[in-house]
C-alpha cells in the first residue's frame, strides 16, 4: 500500500521569524498527535514535507531534525551542479542543508519562468544525481480543460519530461498533478476530476513501466486543496495525498489536511 504524502509549498511567503513560528507550531501539533497514537488507536500520519523558500531551508530543517516528523524540500533547483549562475541554487547545495526533496516543474515555474519539459528533465537529472526525491509537477490550463485536450497536455509533459527515466529510477519520483486553473483561483477540481486524471497518469506509467512499478509511484493532487475538501479528494483510489499551497501557511489548517490523509 502506498503511503500518502502531504507537502506544503510555502512559495514566496513568510519572514524567517514567521517561518520558524509556523514550523514550531506544526511540530507541537504533530508531536501531540504522535503521543496520542502511542497511547490509543490513533491513525498513522502520512509523510509530511515542507517546501520553504531557499533561504529558510537550514533553519526549518533544524526544527525537525531530531524527531524526524517532517522532511524539508526546496521549491526549485538549477540543473547544473555548480558554475557561474548568479542567483541560482544547485541540487548539491540543497542537499547540504539537510533537505531531502525538491519540486520540479511547478506550474508557476512553467508559466512565469517559461520552463519547458527539456529543461525540467535536466533539473530532474541533477536532483536525482544528488539523491533528492523529486516531486515532478504536471497539469493543464483552463483553456486546455475547456478544449478537452487536458489529458494530452499532461501526457506530453510526462513523456517529454519524465519518461526518459529507466524503470528503477522512476520509482524514486513522486508526481504531482496540478490543474493550473485551480491554483489560487478558488476553483477546485472535483474528486471525480482529480481521480480521473490520476488514473490516467497511472495508466500511462503502467503502459511505460509495467503495472507493478506504476502501483508503487505516488501521485499527489495540487490545486486549492484545503481541510474541508481534502478527505474527499484523497479518497480517490489513485490519489496519494496533496501538494498544498496557501492552506499550508496556517498550522491548524495544514494539520487538518494532514489528518485527512491518515491511514
Amino acid at each position: 500500500m502506498r503511503k500518502k504524502i502531504v507537502a506544503g509549498n510555502w512559495k514566496m511567503n513568510l519572514s524567517l521569524d514567521e517561518a520558524l513560528a509556523l514550523s514550531n507550531e506544526l511540530k507541537v501539533i504533530i508531536n501531540h498527535h504522535n503521543k496520542q497514537a502511542h497511547s490509543r488507536d490513533v491513525s498513522r500520519l502520512p509523510e509530511v514535507v515542507l517546501f520553504p523558500p531557499y533561504v529558510y531551508l537550514t533553519k526549518v530543517h533544524d526544527v525537525f531534525v531530531h524527531d524526524g516528523s517532517i522532511s524539508v524540500g526546496a521549491q526549485n533547483c538549477h540543473h547544473a551542479d555548480k558554475g557561474a549562475f548568479t542567483g541560482e541554487v544547485a541540487a548539491s547545495m540543497i542537499r547540504s542543508t539537510g533537505a531531502t526533496h525538491v519540486l520540479i516543474g511547478h506550474s508557476e515555474r512553467r508559466t512565469y519562468f517559461n520552463e519547458d519539459d527539456a529543461l525540467l528533465s535536466q533539473k530532474l537529472k541533477g536532483a536525482l544525481g544528488q539523491g533528492l526525491v523529486p516531486i515532478y509537477c504536471c497539469g493543464e490550463s483552463l483553456e486546455d480543460r475547456e478544449s478537452n485536450t487536458f489529458k494530452q497536455i499532461v501526457t506530453d509533459q510526462l513523456v517529454k519530461g519524465l519518461f526518459w527515466l529507466d524503470k528503477d529510477t522512476i520509482k524514486s519520483v513522486v508526481i504531482a498533478y496540478e490543474p493550473v486553473w485551480a491554483i489560487g483561483t478558488g476553483l477546485t477540481a472535483t474528486a471525480e476530476q482529480a481521480q480521473e486524471m490520476h488514473q490516467h497518469i497511472r495508466q500511462l506509467l503502467s503502459e511505460k513501466y509495467g503495472h507493478d512499478t506504476a502501483e508503487q509511484i505516488r501521485i499527489l493532487y495540487g490545486g486549492s486543496c484545503n481541510a474541508k475538501n481534502a478527505a474527499e479528494l484523497f479518497a480517490g483510489k489513485d490519489v496519494d495525498g496533496g501538494l498544498i499551497g496557501g492552506a499550508s501557511l496556517k498550522a491548524h489548517d495544514f494539520f487538518g489536511i494532514i489528518s485527512s490523509a491518515c491511514s
